[in-house]
């Protein structure tokens, strides 16, 4: 079964994770596709096969004769899809990609002129949506590529190669898919997740993260009789919203720029929520971020009385550059792997984040390479097909090892 074969299989699970779920996997799904690839991997060989109590899954493809002694790479991709959009009854299609929009269904289309890159896909087949769900790409295509790299090693029992731990994780959508992946039971020293953007991207930096929730406490007097009494929490809200710096937000910025980005904004009089990301590359300004909300709120309690804004922020994670130079070997790997398959190597930034940046600062030096996929989160998702072919070739390449500057 080839890697496009695998994903649009894989994708018909729902494996939707859910911010507000208890427990590891936070929904049921999760653990129903674990399984399927539990199943999987047994079939192809892949050795101890199994799923934990969290819902991660773990395999083992050992090193080919004469390279035992070698030390395993991991490479990991995540089991569920964001919550952004619905992945409930995803119905993928296969159409050709002439350098013209593609109507996708429900009104929605693929227009080359919101999305240029399609005109790099001209002429080949795409994988996409039915303009109704999100297509599932981050990051089923990341583990359809792996699963297919490693059948073909298995096939293939002449090609030499390292060996290999695989992990699927659940939950890394909402920020937490590393928090439970068992180092001590993981038998690779330094990994690589498989969960980046369109073809040849390689990333080793990240944003630092936080979340923010901002609860406006207000007073809620019937409005014949308000006057100097009310204290109305969804005006403060966007009057707090209305003080963030508006030039300062993911659609105004790009590269290395951080940003606020406010994703939720509910309540009534009595009170407000106001949910916001805090993102920024270099480690001073994510600082200086929050202290900037801290300050704001500070400020707005000044005028509206001690209280009345109530502030909680927790960082989510950290830019992983500093746990990834000391092992810089891994993106020249990469680079030399990517080039053998005739795919450009390009080192991006990571506009976000993954489990490798959580990884990393657990221990395990894990860069981010490409999946292939375009418009992830989206109901324009979509992956060229070569691309996935394309992936899983690299993946052989990393696993064969004849370009490593270490081992």
């Amino acid at each position: 079964m080839n890697a496009a074969e695998r994903f649009l299989n894989y994708v018909s699970f729902e494996t939707t994770s859910d911010e507000e779920g208890k427990g590891s996997p936070t929904t049921p799904g999760q653990r129903i596709f674990g399984e399927f690839l539990v199943k999987e991997l047994q079939e192809i060989g892949i050795e101890n096969p199994h799923i934990d109590e969290n819902g991660y899954v773990y395999g083992f493809l050992p090193a080919s004769a004469g390279r035992e002694s070698k030390p395993a790479i991991g490479m990991i991709a995540h089991m569920d899809t964001a919550p952004d959009v619905s992945g409930k009854d995803v119905r993928p299609a296969v159409v050709r990609c002439t350098g013209e929009d593609i109507p996708l269904g429900g009104g929605a289309v693929l227009s080359v002129a919101r999305f240029p890159v399609l005109r790099d896909c001209i002429g080949q087949e795409l994988i996409v949506t039915d303009g109704t769900t999100l297509l599932g790409a981050d990051d089923k295509a990341g583990i359809a590529e792996i699963v297919t790299a490693c059948e073909y090693l298995l096939k293939h029992r002449e090609v030499s190669h390292r060996a290999v731990a695989l992990c699927f994780t659940p939950d890394e959508e909402i920020g937490s898919g590393a928090d439970l992946l068992n180092l001590d039971a993981f038998p690779a020293k330094e990994a690589y997740t498989v969960d980046g953007g369109e073809l040849g991207e390689i990333e080793y930096e990240n944003f630092n993260a936080a979340s923010a929730r901002v609860t406006v406490h207000g007073v809620n007097i019937h409005p014949g009789s308000a006057k100097n009494r009310m204290k109305n929490a969804v005006l403060l809200a966007t009057e707090f919203v209305s003080m963030l710096p508006p030039a300062e937000t993911p659609a105004h910025t790009e590269g290395y720029e951080g940003f606020y980005h406010v994703s939720d904004l509910h309540g009534c009089e009595s009170e407000a929520l106001v949910k916001l990301l805090v993102r920024d590359h270099d480690r001073a300004s994510f600082e200086r971020r929050k202290a900037f909300l801290t300050n704001l709120c500070a400020y707005l309690n000044g005028v509206y009385g001690e209280g009345t804004f109530e502030l909680s922020l927790t960082d989510s994670y950290y830019n992983m550059k500093e746990k990834i130079l000391p092992h810089i070997h891994l993106i020249q790997n990469a680079e030399a792997a990517m080039r053998a398959c005739g795919v450009e190597p390009k080192i991006v930034p990571i506009r976000g984040g993954t489990d490798g940046a959580r990884l990393s600062f657990r221990g395990l030096p894990c860069p981010n390479l490409s999946t292939g996929g375009v418009n992830f989160h989206s109901i324009h998702e979509f992956i060229p097909i070569p691309a996935l072919e394309a992936m899983t070739r690299v993946l052989i390449t990393l696993a064969k090892g004849q370009f490593e500057t270490k081992e």
